[in-house]
């Protein structure tokens, strides 16, 4: 109870703010939860006010179906409205609710151009009164991630793209550099096996690409629970990758 009641409090004391106009600049990281993951990243996890970047991998390097997901799980987790901007609205809503993403706390803004969504992006980001922006881009030109970047920074809010591309061909231009302070790949695995017959828990290869401050790192997930979570698994695959040197690491 008194946990419940204090989660209550703080909400409560963030719309004042941003009521009164002052609510400040956020700082600070949102963290995975799992040690694994969050002690790879300067501060323990994804820095408020900074872009970062994610994208399919694999089979899902067009559709970006898993990298929009996980994005949506961790969008979930941050206070305040979500600020969605695109141009193709295929989104699936209730993919999004099994991530953690109500729709009721996401505000479409749909564009005809990626020009459109960057801009549309800018504008959230320095708005300052939103838990996160995402945006879903083809392209992100540096000086566009830079304008995005210097926008997050000066409000504290987060920013999120998701590269989206047309043709296999064009994800060639995700190994441009840009002023991200991460980027991601997901890619689709096998889901987790069952004793019985059945569809197991999705997974994903997560692949920590990127990082200002840091190295790069991998790891086997099973995708965002109904709250945008992820869990560590010490299951069987965990002990035998340990057991052959793997720096590849299982979570769930």
């Amino acid at each position: 109870m008194t946990a419940a009641r204090n989660r209550v409090i703080s909400e409560l004391k963030h719309r004042i703010a941003l009521l009164e106009g002052n609510a400040g600049k956020r700082s600070g990281c949102l963290a995975f939860g799992v040690p694994e993951i969050d002690a790879v990243l300067p501060g323990g996890g994804l820095a408020y006010g900074a872009i970062h970047e994610f994208a399919g991998g694999g089979a899902g390097t067009v559709d970006g179906a898993a990298a929009a997901l996980c994005v949506a799980g961790i969008a979930a987790r941050t206070r305040g409205q979500v600020l969605w901007c695109l141009t193709r609205p295929d989104l699936f809503f209730p993919a999004l609710m099994q991530a953690g993403l109500h729709p009721d706390r996401v505000i479409f803004a749909e564009a005809d151009r990626e020009q459109d969504v960057l801009e549309s992006m800018e504008e959230g980001l320095s708005y300052g009164g939103l838990g996160a922006v995402v945006g879903e881009v083809v392209r992100l030109p540096m000086v566009a991630s830079r304008r995005l970047q210097l926008a997050a920074e000066k409000t504290g809010t987060m920013g999120l793209v998701v590269r989206r591309w047309r043709r296999q061909v064009e994800a060639s231009d995700f190994g441009q550099p840009t002023a991200s302070t991460t980027r991601w790949r997901v890619s689709v695995l096998p889901s987790e096996e069952l004793p019985v017959p059945g569809v197991g828990r999705p997974r994903w290869l997560l692949e920590l690409m990127r990082v200002k401050a840091g190295e790069c790192a991998e790891f086997i997930v099973r995708a965002c629970d109904a709250t945008g979570r992820i869990h560590l698994s010490a299951g069987p695959a965990d002990r035998a990758d340990q057991a052959h040197g793997s720096k590849r690491r299982i979570i769930a």
